[in-house]
């Protein structure tokens, strides 16, 4: 059996359908009561990572655990130690953690420290494990959704900087790979797009999705900051703007690891695009 946090979100959800068409036995783990649109026989458990004996339930019987920190749970908690040894002890054999692609570029970033403590619990572990560190995701375009229902418009900062966004569904069919196949044992894949894409060009793509004409408008760093703080905690606005504005060479370059895991290559950004559709028209 195996249990899939974050199993509402765009990742979670997606490898919770793959696992189930699989045939694999999958418990999803929400914070919430159970949403519309799981499979059938998928067990579901309300129960959350901030809490790690929340998971108790979950656990029980479980060979495998996908592991997913919402954004809010990046910041201080129990010893991510404490989850390994919690899952070891309910027999579970192999974990997959969906990590960042910042770990390996900028490991000094304090945005992303629980990551690295969680890297680090799996690596003494005793586990089986696998680390998929993810670029940025190209369902971050969501949040451009309102102002293309309302105004036909994308509000973003650095129009043409361009980075290799991943869709969410390449990311849940390579933690299905590596949570049902033997051979991704110990290792750390990164997780890209097929090419880089700028803001104006990702705004390109969703107009061609929704067959209308979408106006871009560059914001200033200042803007972006003013925007971001709405939602954002404080420590990680300046280095998700350093990313996203002055991305280091090796941020830009397409890795080949989704196509070595899943033997296809990465899915496009205007692929993303068009499943998305319908939030922004």
């Amino acid at each position: 059996m195996i249990v899939v946090t974050g199993a509402t979100g765009n990742v979670g959800r997606s490898l919770v359908r793959l696992l189930a068409e699989a045939g694999q036995k999958v418990t999803a783990v929400s914070r919430r009561e159970q949403p519309d649109g799981f499979p059938d026989g998928v067990v579901h458990v309300v129960a959350d990572l901030a809490d790690f004996t929340s998971l108790k339930p979950a656990l029980d019987g479980a060979d495998a655990l996908f592991v997913l920190l919402a954004g809010e749970l990046n910041g201080p908690g129990a010893p991510a130690t404490d989850l390994m040894d919690l899952a070891r002890d309910a027999g579970v054999k192999r974990v997959v953690l969906l990590s960042s692609q910042i770990n390996g570029t900028r490991p000094d970033a304090p945005s992303h420290f629980r990551l690295r403590e969680f890297e680090l619990a799996l690596r003494v572990s005793g586990l089986e494990y696998t680390v998929l560190r993810a670029g940025g995701f190209a369902s971050n375009a969501y949040a451009w959704a309102e102002s293309v229902r309302g105004q036909r418009t994308v509000f973003a900062p650095f129009a043409d900087v361009a980075l290799p966004v991943v869709h969410p569904a390449d990311l849940a069919a390579v933690a299905a790979a590596a949570l049902v196949e033997d051979g991704h044992q110990s290792r750390i894949y990164t997780l890209t797009g097929p090419a880089a894409v700028s803001p104006r060009e990702q705004a390109a793509a969703l107009a061609e999705a929704i067959g209308e004409e979408i106006t871009f408008v560059e914001l200033s760093r200042e803007q972006a900051r003013e925007h971001l703080s709405q939602f954002m905690p404080e420590a990680v606005i300046d280095g998700t703007l350093d990313i996203l504005g002055s991305p280091l060479a090796e941020e830009q370059l397409v890795s080949p690891d989704v196509e070595k895991v899943l033997g296809r290559p990465a899915l496009p950004f205007s692929a993303w695009a068009a499943d998305a559709r319908p939030a922004f028209q």
